[in-house]
């Protein structure tokens, strides 16, 4: 728990002339916030209340740290069972769980249409918060997601950086042979009980397990049945050097047994710790599916901040948020210095951070590569059910790759899924 320094309010009003224009609004509460991890969420936090206090100094701040999980269990039980005084001013909600909350728990989020401009702020992120016109929620950090590869090794077996730009899936698998051929190292690694390559493919071109009215799409899902079948044939290709568990994925890139991962940005700090390695790596776009409106930007991942209807500190919540994570550029060049927190304010790419060369990826200018790829990272409806569907596309994932057709798999996700979201 962190409470920020309580001090003297200071009016805020302006000259126009000799008129005095009318004063904002004097608040003076305490705002409670719950999240999860110190290091990232909990500390950008407490950089955003401390900025906010500046000009707000009668405002407090207590923020509490839960385990994510933790979170989201104790958010459940207090909207259901409607005893919302116990719960938060603010709390923080992974984007893949947005649409279960708001669904399942009609008006107990404030929307904050009209209040933020959300003009600002990547698209993908706007709609994941939306719901019946209204949109609830202040975006924060993105998974943007890139290609990190190993320098040395694409240059050993033949490939400059521009080969890596904007490729396809099945581009990459034939370097990724290429590569093992020359260095002997496998291509990539993953989790193959894990959906995050699909939620990536599929999302690189414009589709979810889910339509637009949220309804089930599998069977006909194209990029869904295209993101399973190179994820099959980059198997069958031998480039893929499987991962059991977060910590066997993470040590196969770090201790340079793999020659690339796609992920999400906020792998950059992990990769970075390995300083011995400086030099050696670079970023390029994501690879895209071959098939019509796929695009080289995606997303794994990622939160966003929603205000309980029912708080007594509603409105200066709103404020705060709006204030500091709708418009301070700087804020957002603190964190992403501090943290390598790249938040989904585009405004924010034309700060000084952004533009800086890293020297340790060879002197490119990493965040604003991705700050790039942001802006074009396809909107979806993620509905209310994406765990259920990674569960049923894993179980069914081993089947595809020993050679049952794909259409067939399909029909079997589909039909787990269906006893799975009733």
């Amino acid at each position: 728990m962190d409470t920020l320094p309580l001090k003297t309010f200071a009016l805020r009003a302006a000259l126009a002339g000799a008129t005095l224009l009318a004063a904002a609004p004097a608040f003076a509460g305490e705002i409670t916030i719950w999240c999860w991890d110190p290091n990232f969420n909990v500390a950008v936090m407490r950089e955003a209340g401390a900025r906010y206090t500046k000009a707000h100094p009668e405002t407090t701040f207590n923020i509490v740290d839960f385990a994510k999980a933790d979170v989201e269990q104790k958010l459940q039980t207090g909207l259901a069972s409607g005893t919302t005084n116990a719960l938060p001013d603010i709390v923080l909600i992974e984007d893949y769980g947005a649409q279960k909350f708001l669904q399942s728990f009609p008006d107990a989020f404030a929307p904050m249409t009209g209040k933020v401009d959300y003009s600002g702020f990547a698209p993908y992120k706007v709609e994941l918060m939306t719901l019946e016109g209204k949109t609830y929620g202040m975006p924060f950090d993105s998974g943007v997601t890139g290609l990190f590869y190993r320098r040395d090794y694409l240059e050993q077996a033949g490939f400059k950086p521009a080969d890596l730009e904007n490729i396809t899936w099945d581009r990459y698998i034939e370097i990724g042979k290429a590569v093992e051929a020359k260095t002997g190292k496998k291509m990539t690694t993953q989790e193959l009980n894990n959906g995050g390559m699909t939620r990536i493919m599929m999302q690189s071109a414009g589709k979810w397990y889910f339509n637009a009215d949220g309804e089930l799409d599998v069977t006909g899902n194209a990029a869904l049945k295209g993101a399973l079948e190179a994820q099959a044939k980059m198997v069958k290709a031998g480039i893929v050097k499987p991962a059991t568990g977060w910590n066997d994925y993470v040590n196969a890139f770090t201790s340079g047994d793999v020659a690339s991962v796609v992920t999400g940005v906020w792998i950059t700090g992990t990769i970075k710790a390995q300083t011995a390695q400086a030099g050696k790596w670079g970023v390029a776009p994501t690879p895209r599916l071959d098939m019509a409106g796929s695009t080289n930007a995606s997303n794994l991942g990622g939160s966003s901040w929603y205000v309980i209807e029912s708080s007594k500190e509603k409105d200066e919540a709103i404020s705060f948020l709006a204030e500091i994570y709708g418009k301070d550029v700087e804020f957002y060049q603190k964190i992403l210095a501090d943290r390598g927190a790249v938040g989904s304010l585009t405004a924010a790419r034309s700060g000084a951070v952004y533009q800086q060369a890293d020297a340790f990826f060879g002197g490119e200018q990493v965040w604003q590569r991705f700050s790039d790829w942001l802006a074009k990272v396809p909107p979806v409806t993620y509905g209310i059910f994406t765990n259920e569907l990674d569960n049923a596309v894993t179980a069914n994932m081993q089947a595809l790759i020993a050679g049952k057709p794909a259409d067939e798999v399909l029909k079997d996700i589909e039909a787990q899924a269906q006893t799975q979201i009733q």
